[in-house]
């Protein structure tokens, strides 16, 4: 009998210690899961936040974008203000150049190469443009012509007759103002034509990218 009641004495004592680590493992189990619960939240939030920093990121560089894009379709002429608008010329861009455009019948009478009055005033307002916004800047003044064979004229050619309006064209902006160091005068004739003969016969004033 005695040794029945230490059997059922030590089987109720084993039985309390499963009993104990059952509880603890299941404490220990829940806390493990509520830790597990805790990281996952926490992640979630991380790549939330990544998400929204990367869209964040994304939508910036998509602006970026989207306004280099408008400004190398635009040209200078589409909105840009270069100070240069609003004459009897036209204004646009040359890689980084700003070209100054104008039509030979607004600044010469056929087959001449003395400047109009008129046009001696377009170009006093330019230079004044020149010298406030430009004048760390080199220019070019490029003188056309149409390819028309030049019959009743002092000129030899087509060549001589642009390079003597280009070359009007500087001298004028010299007096003006602008330095005789910083502008200089190119002829190219017939080169470069316009859709017309009459768009063809130019000067174009080149402002440079940098000093000359």
């Amino acid at each position: 009998m005695l040794k029945f009641c230490s059997r059922l004495i030590v089987l109720g004592v084993v039985a309390a210690a499963l009993t104990g680590c059952s509880d603890g493992m299941k404490e220990e189990n829940a806390n493990l899961m509520q830790e597990n619960a805790e990281l996952r939240d926490r992640n979630a939030q991380l790549e939330a936040s990544l998400g929204t920093e990367q869209s964040s990121k994304a939508g910036l560089q998509a602006e970026v974008d989207s306004l280099r894009q408008q400004l190398s379709g635009r040209g200078v002429g589409g909105g840009t203000d270069t100070g240069l608008e609003g004459g009897d010329w036209t204004v646009s861009s040359r890689g980084s150049d700003i070209v100054v455009g104008i039509a030979g019948d607004v600044l010469f009478d056929s087959g001449k190469a003395t400047l109009k009055d008129s046009a001696k005033r377009s170009l006093g307002q330019i230079a004044e443009t020149l010298s406030s916004r430009y004048g760390g800047r080199g220019i070019r003044v490029e003188g056309y012509s149409d390819s028309d064979p030049i019959k009743k004229s002092k000129w030899a050619d087509n060549e001589e007759l642009s390079a003597q309006r280009a070359l009007a064209v500087e001298r004028h902006l010299v007096s003006r103002g602008i330095s005789g160091g910083s502008i200089y005068s190119a002829a190219f004739g017939p080169a470069r034509p316009k859709g017309s003969k009459k768009d063809s016969r130019r000067v174009e004033i080149v402002i440079l990218d940098g000093a000359n």
